[in-house]
């Protein structure tokens, strides 16, 4: 699985403009696959939990360097949501805890690292490379879809979340 997504990823990075800032919608909307994951404090978090909320996933590894790159602008737009009825998870894909807690440790992430250690959620869901991001709506569907890194605290990206608050 890691060398497909390694193959994918390199796919994706040549084929993403740093200016590309679009959430693509997904249409038609369709219900979100469940998971239940636990965090990286042990903390038990499945995705029905969140019903209500506009919740960003974003599906990552610390080996993709265009994770890496955004994950700064997602601490950014994090605390411009968290007050906003707004959810952020960040799905670690088949990495174990000492490799998420040392990066933790280098960068700084305040909203839910979860961890798909066995890539069963991943396969779940349609991502076909890294970084991916789908953004769900209050009714447990998915609203938009990222494939790439994103400027997450872009002013369009933000009311385009902030709008979806309001459905």
């Amino acid at each position: 699985m890691k060398n497909i997504l390694i193959i994918l990823f390199l796919f994706v990075s040549l084929n993403t403009h740093a200016n590309d800032q679009i959430l693509t919608p997904v249409s038609p909307r369709t219900k979100a696959p469940a998971f239940s994951l636990f965090d990286i404090d042990g903390k038990k978090h499945r995705l029905k939990n969140y019903r209500g909320k506009v919740v960003i996933i974003n599906f990552w590894a610390t080996w993709c360097p265009p994770c890496r790159l955004e994950i700064p602008s997602m601490q950014r737009a994090w605390k411009k949501l968290k007050n906003k009825n707004v959810a952020m998870l960040a799905i670690n894909i088949g990495e174990n805890d000492d490799t998420i807690f040392t990066f933790s440790a280098e960068y700084e992430m305040d909203f839910p690292i979860l961890m798909d250690k066995d890539s069963r959620v991943i396969r779940s869901w349609p991502v076909s490379a890294l970084p991916t991001t789908y953004v769900v709506d209050r009714k447990g569907r998915l609203a938009y879809r990222a494939i790439g890194d994103r400027q997450w605290d872009n002013k369009e990206l933000i009311k385009l979340i902030l709008d979806l608050t309001k459905e």
